[in-house]
């Protein structure tokens, strides 16, 4: 199965606590960190949600 590559590239300072608690959920720790995630609809569900705030790529 396909992974989903994540970087954080926007403080959520400003932001409602619901997306600053989904960029939590998604395991990002410090501005312009990396994760990486199987590629599930709850996942990209949450990317999108906080899609003004990270930058993703799928990696096979």
């Amino acid at each position: 199965m396909a992974k989903i590559k994540a970087k954080w590239i926007k403080s959520a300072i400003g932001f409602s606590a619901r997306q600053k608690r989904t960029i939590e959920a998604l395991g990002f720790k410090k501005l312009q960190s990396v994760v990486e995630h199987e590629d599930t609809p709850q996942i990209r569900g949450m990317i999108e949600k906080v899609r003004h705030l990270v930058e993703w790529t799928i990696v096979n």
